[in-house]
């Protein structure tokens, strides 16, 4: 390797974004950790979360060296939550070994969703428009107008 070079999974990737929905709903902003630096790094440095960090490939995190307390949701391979827990600061979980990625959110961000085990969530990318996912008044409607049709 050249002098200066760095090998590509050193190269930290841009963290990409979306959506993070649930029932048709959107709960959140998410930021999905990808590459080996972007997972190393995850939330560290960072005073405060807006939204979400979906890292996937992961089946424990921590908090060391964190500024706040987290609400860390462990998800299966079909994106269902199969584990809730919240990690204080410079605490480390134990594995979830049927987990394949992890939502982490501010302290309390799932008891104000009503987020709990077996939901399943989806993430949406931000190329889709906002105004298209379904809100509860357009889901509302849909419904009203469907059972106005049936027979």
């Amino acid at each position: 390797m050249k002098s200066g070079a760095t090998s590509a999974w050193l190269q930290p990737k841009p963290p990409s974004e979306g959506w993070l929905v649930r029932d048709g709903r959107v709960l959140a902003s998410v930021e999905m950790a990808e590459g080996r630096v972007a997972k190393a790094r995850g939330l560290l440095g960072r005073r405060e979360l807006d939204g979400v960090m979906l890292i996937r490939g992961v089946r424990s995190v921590h908090t060391f060296f964190m500024a706040f307390d987290l609400d860390v949701a462990f998800l299966d391979s079909n994106m269902v939550v199969i584990r809730t827990m919240r990690l204080h600061r410079n605490r480390v979980t134990l594995p979830v070994w049927r987990a394949r990625a992890v939502v982490e959110a501010p302290a309390g961000a799932f008891g104000q969703w009503d987020l709990n085990v077996g939901d399943e969530i989806e993430i949406r990318s931000c190329t889709t428009p906002f105004e298209s996912l379904p809100t509860d008044e357009a889901s509302a409607g849909e419904s009203a107008a469907d059972e106005s049709a049936a027979p």
